[in-house]
């Protein structure tokens, strides 16, 4: 027999709230109930094992009459599979809030939470970044389980194609760890983000840009004491050459760490490249820059003018935070320098060079650098060098000098 329709569009649009909650019925069990707020609820009435039972189908206008009566179909169908629909819909019901518990996104968040306790806060932030720009919002909500290499390839190779190997090599290991820990409670039975390990581009780290002939070392001195900026960014300039520190351990220096009196620089743990474990470690010993009579001097001509604060460098739009990490580069920059041609980081790679080529001791080198030893002799070589260090510090310094007043190389005529 058909079923009559009872139900139209344009009356359940302009059904009006009254005092009280009154229904309004279609065909098969289905109803509309009106709330005296205006709200307007579907729910279907059925009965299943000899009872009479209720269950609410979704709230008008987001679920259509259409939608409804396709709604009480299938809750009809499933009664005449023997079936009780409210069952289905609390199970379902329970599945999705699974799902959502462990979606992607949730799963991941709980393996940051995880990792945070062993990481600093910059590079926490740098992992949770990564996955909120480059993953989350593809398969944040989809639950971890139903994600395989169909989903997952796609984050990488949109990151390929616009030549950023290392983000994707990067992003592809983090999505793996996110699935390793989700499998320690069997919330997934397999890794697709490692299987994807060997498809990648192979891609190699690129050194730093940097000048080691010393011809080319001779102009980038020379450029550097022409330069025209601020003059805190100049003084950064010239002691960069001098320290070959990294360049955030350059730009965060604070006065407070500077002996003038043991004519020292020390750089405390928690502002050097350690582990976390090892930044909040009280043993951990500072890193110690001894400092060449040309660095005193440039380090007090910069007294004057920035040592009534914390930073040596300080911000030029707050003077409460360091200069940017861009901005040594960016005054490179300005000297002809690129990215390509000599970089912060690069004045490391030219002192390594041009100090072992000048024959000082290797070891004293990489402590100075602040390098970790490889192999089981840097296990137990904890010597400091410290006296030879103070010798190599200054006679490098003289050495710039001597660099810098090289004679210019003659133009050839065309």
């Amino acid at each position: 027999m058909k079923k009559v329709a009872r139900l139209t569009d344009a009356r359940v649009r302009q059904a009006a709230p009254g005092d009280k909650p009154y229904n309004l019925y279609d065909s098969g069990g289905l109803y509309l109930t009106v709330s005296p707020t205006g709200s307007k609820w579907w729910r279907l009435k059925y009965r299943h094992a000899g009872k009479e039972r209720r269950i609410g189908l979704g709230a008008y206008p987001e679920v259509s009459l259409s939608n409804a009566r396709d709604a009480r179909d299938k809750a009809r169908m499933a009664i005449r599979a023997g079936n009780d629909p409210g069952l289905l819909k609390r199970a379902e019901s329970a599945r999705l809030k699974v799902s959502a518990a462990n979606s992607f996104e949730a799963v991941a968040r709980e393996w940051l939470a995880m990792k945070k306790s062993g990481w600093v806060a910059s590079q926490f932030e740098k992992e949770r970044r990564r996955l909120e720009i480059h993953a989350f919002p593809w398969i944040g909500k989809t639950p971890i389980a139903d994600l395989g290499t169909a989903e997952i390839r796609p984050l990488l190779d949109r990151l390929v194609r616009r030549g950023t190997l290392d983000m994707a090599h990067r992003l592809r290991q983090q999505i793996s760890a996110v699935f390793r820990y989700a499998g320690r409670d069997d919330r997934v039975s397999r890794d697709p983000a490692g299987n994807l390990a060997g498809t990648l581009p192979e891609h190699s780290k690129r050194s730093y840009a940097t000048l080691t002939d010393p011809d080319d070392v001779a102009a980038l001195l020379r450029a550097i004491d022409g330069f025209k900026g601020q003059f805190p960014t100049a003084c950064a300039l010239r002691l960069a050459p001098l320290f070959f520190v990294r360049p955030g351990e350059l730009r965060g220096a604070e006065w407070a760490e500077v002996d003038f009196a043991s004519s020292e620089w020390r750089i405390p743990a928690m502002r050097r490249k350690l582990k976390k474990k090892l930044k909040e470690d009280p043993q951990t010993p500072s890193h110690v820059v001894p400092l060449a009579r040309q660095a005193v001097k440039i380090l007090r001509e910069l007294h004057a003018l920035t040592g009534h604060g914390k930073y040596l460098f300080p911000g030029v739009r707050d003077p409460k935070r360091p200069m940017s990490n861009a901005t040594i580069n960016a005054a490179l920059c300005r000297l002809g320098y690129d990215g390509e041609t000599m970089t912060g980081h690069g004045f490391r790679h030219m002192a390594s060079t041009l100090l072992n080529e000048l024959g000082w001791n290797p070891d004293a080198i990489e402590r100075q650098l602040a390098h970790k030893g490889q192999g089981v002799r840097a296990v137990y070589n904890k010597a400091a060098y410290m006296e030879e260090r103070r010798k190599m510090m200054q006679a490098w310094a003289d050495h710039l000098d001597t660099l810098r007043a090289l004679p210019l190389p003659l133009k050839r005529c065309a």
